[in-house]
């Protein structure tokens, strides 16, 4: 697994409960069942080619009635995995594009709003609020998402005046710089919330002594909106590989095997 890869998989099992099995790493979050960003698989095929066993093993993990990702990546070995995938009841999804580039030289971006680090519960709720809206998650997530900055997120919000806006994490692994949970609230879109907080975590990257800052978002796609997209090679990233993510339902009444796989 390369480095961007591990600091991805460890910002999210910070916040996630997470299960190692078939070479893989299966990544729920119970309050959020039908969000597949957060119930995932995901290093299959990475550290050593998967065999069907691997794909069975880490399916029969995934609690019963959630919606997920199972992601492949490029390299991701054999070749055969999408088709076992497909032959278990898996169908293409959204795939993400991974970005990175240095903590050097952080672009400059101008905006009214007043960047802050959550350090506070208060924050921390205003936080998790700005993402169950903007990204349209379900309620019960927000006392979960709530918990990053107690488990080595730093999380920051953008500020109209004394309201939050917007806001963005970093997590740092092993010397590299994870960006997620980038959302802003849409009655604030325009305003370069996003911008400013790329450019602000970049240059706390480096403050922090990490060589690599990774962050990603979805794919290209002609039927998908592509703002992030644009703010992130706005903010000097390059491209890195598409992951594709195999979308699949476990079934309502036992957890998932290869045979009862629903989407």
């Amino acid at each position: 697994m390369s480095p961007a890869e591990r600091v991805q998989l460890e910002a999210y099992r910070a916040v996630a409960e997470a299960t190692e099995i078939g070479g893989a790493t299966v990544i729920q979050v119970p309050a959020g069942p039908e969000t597949p960003m957060l119930n995932r698989v995901v290093g299959l095929g990475i550290d050593r080619p998967a065999t069907e066993d691997d794909v069975d093993a880490a399916l029969a993990t995934i609690r019963s009635g959630v919606t997920f990702y199972v992601a492949v990546a490029s390299r991701a070995q054999p070749a055969e995995l999408p088709s076992w995938l497909e032959a278990r009841g898996l169908e293409p999804g959204w795939g993400w594009m991974s970005f990175g580039r240095s903590p050097d030289h952080p672009p400059a971006v101008e905006t009214s709003l007043r960047l802050v680090r959550a350090e506070t519960r208060e924050d921390a709720a205003a936080f998790a609020r700005i993402q169950r809206i903007a990204y349209e998650l379900p309620e019960a997530l927000e006392p979960v998402i709530a918990l990053a900055p107690e488990r080595g997120w730093e999380v920051w919000l953008a500020l109209d005046g004394a309201e939050p806006a917007g806001a963005g994490g970093l997590f740092v692994f092993d010397g590299v710089c994870y960006l997620g949970f980038g959302a802003t609230l849409p009655e604030h879109r325009g305003k370069g919330a996003q911008g400013a907080l790329l450019a602000h975590r970049i240059r706390r990257a480096g403050e922090l002594g990490c060589n690599l800052v990774t962050t990603e978002t979805g794919e290209r796609r002609g039927d998908r909106p592509s703002n992030s997209y644009r703010n992130i090679l706005r903010a000097g990233f390059a491209e890195g590989a598409v992951t594709a993510n195999w979308l699949g339902r476990s079934s309502p009444e036992t957890r998932a095997t290869g045979s009862d796989l629903l989407v």
